[in-house]
């Protein structure tokens, strides 16, 4: 679409969404609501992970531990928890810290085609305005439902079928702190009690707050891990100037200088963004509650290669038999995890492990070595990447562009793996979409097993259950049930912030 040829919609599409957003305060769709408490849990699961033993991503350098220091230092009225602490500090920097942990692991759900994460960066936002004004539960996973998929369909929007892929993504640009942003603002307004009119404000204020970049995809260091976190601030941030008289432009979407031109250009759809908007009350119109769960803690482009690697090894596969291993993905998640290759086949850090298609190969060949659902926390570890024997196998897997693949990509995440043994015979096994996506989806068993795995090692056992039964009462709890949320992951001891 040519934003310059096309008319501009009346209502501006601002408006549109801000109306759809006010009208969610009236109740979702009983589907939806399972949903988004579905997704309040893994984000809590998430979040304790990430403060939990086994990371190795603890130390003083972490950007959930930097976060808390800026947060710290910068002071102010105390509205808003911070996950795995007693800090109490103002919503908006509540939000950074939450959302920042939120991303530390890369743990967090991925919607499909925009290839973003949407709860991730909304609901550090929802959970911190929620606190703030004592919302109840409904009021919460309303706000959460409307943010996140105003998220998902601004990423939506920017899917261009001729490339196969988002054109965020083909830009270098990070659609989740993009997108996320606009969500993270539109949750804040909702939870705010700001009428339609407010709502597209905050959404125009938040459409010049977004930003992010993925280098660090490709090479490495800690800034995406924030990603998440300054969308969820900036949302915040937005929804709070809106209430009090800022104002956004009427076309500031789909205008000649607003979001959508600004960062694709011309290659952008409005149909996505608005399709089903006016019969919400369907809940087959409802995007958000496509996005996938995550069941091993890495970049979502490895998961089908992981899928793949287990599958030979549960067929017999000796991985010390394997000679050359050639794992086939979309060209887009090729770059991801592929390139360079240098870098991938060694990485350097837990984080930068999470993003090798030849080390997470590498690691489900070798089968893993934590309790989870195939490959886990401990797995990236520099105890585990640094391992010679997973270092060499990681060296002999190459990544390649797949035709099949690509024409999969992005509606899903799919993969060939085709190992040659050093006695000539050959394996393979291909993937049309991963584990936890449409055609696989986790059991609620395999979802409240991941939650446990990350939640009972810094709550304990009884603990994490009882969050979790209050996680699965939310959508009947009463006032101030966020806080009371926000309390019950307190770790016994306070993960401390490396003052």
């Amino acid at each position: 679409m040519n934003p310059t040829t096309t008319p501009t919609a009346s209502p501006g599409l601002a408006a549109r969404l801000a109306v759809f957003a006010a009208r969610c305060r009236d109740g979702v769709p009983e589907a939806v609501s399972a949903d988004a408490t579905g997704r309040i849990l893994d984000f809590l699961g998430n979040c304790l992970a990430a403060l939990g033993p086994d990371t190795g991503e603890n130390d003083d350098a972490a950007p959930h531990r930097a976060a808390l220091r800026a947060a710290r230092r910068a002071g102010g009225h105390p509205e808003s928890g911070v996950i795995g602490t007693g800090d109490r500090l103002p919503a908006d920097r509540a939000a950074l810290v939450n959302g920042t942990l939120a991303h530390a692991l890369d743990f967090d759900d991925t919607h499909l085609p925009s290839v973003l994460h949407p709860t991730a960066a909304v609901l550090p936002a929802a959970l911190a305005v929620a606190e703030a004004e004592g919302a109840d539960g409904a009021a919460l996973i309303a706000a959460l439902a409307a943010g996140g998929e105003v998220c998902v369909r601004l990423g939506m929007a920017s899917y261009e079928p001729a490339l196969r892929n988002s054109v965020f993504f083909e830009r270098g640009l990070h659609a989740t702190s993009i997108c996320g942003t606009v969500g993270a603002a539109v949750a804040a307004a909702v939870l705010l009690g700001l009428p339609a009119e407010g709502i597209a404000d905050a959404i125009g204020i938040a459409c010049s707050m977004g930003a992010g970049v993925i280098e660090a995809n490709r090479t490495g260091g800690s800034v995406k891990r924030v990603h998440c976190g300054w969308a969820a601030h900036c949302g915040v941030t937005a929804a709070q100037l809106a209430a009090e008289g800022v104002t956004g432009p009427p076309t500031v979407i789909e205008g000649r200088f607003g979001f959508l031109t600004a960062f694709l250009g011309d290659q952008w759809h409005t149909g996505p963004l608005t399709e089903g908007l006016d019969a919400m009350q369907d809940a087959t119109h409802w995007q958000y509650p496509r996005s996938v769960y995550k069941p091993y803690p890495s970049n979502h482009f490895t998961h089908p290669g992981i899928d793949c690697a287990l599958a030979l090894r549960a067929q017999g596969l000796d991985p010390d038999a394997v000679a050359t291993a050639e794992l086939g993905v979309a060209g887009a998640p090729r770059r991801t995890i592929g390139e360079p290759r240098e870098e991938k086949t060694r990485p350097r850090t837990p984080y930068h492990a999470k993003f090798s298609g030849p080390y997470t190969v590498a690691a489900a060949l070798l089968a893993g070595e934590g309790p989870g659902l195939g490959l886990h926390l401990a797995d990236f570890t520099p105890r585990a990447f640094e391992d010679p024997r997973r270092r060499a196998l990681a060296e002999r897997v190459e990544v390649v562009q797949d035709m099949v693949c690509d024409d999969e990509f992005p509606h899903a995440f799919s993969a060939v793996l085709r190992v040659t043994a050093h006695d000539g015979t050959r394996w393979e096994h291909r993937v049309p979409g991963s584990r936890g996506g449409p055609a696989a989806p986790l059991t609620l068993a395999e979802l409240e097993t991941k939650y446990r795995l990350g939640a009972a090692p810094v709550l304990g056992t009884d603990r994490a259950d009882q969050l979790a039964a209050a996680v699965r009462a939310l959508p009947g709890a009463g006032k101030g049930c966020a806080g009371r949320l926000l309390e019950a992951c307190r770790a016994d001891e306070p993960v401390p912030s490396g003052d």
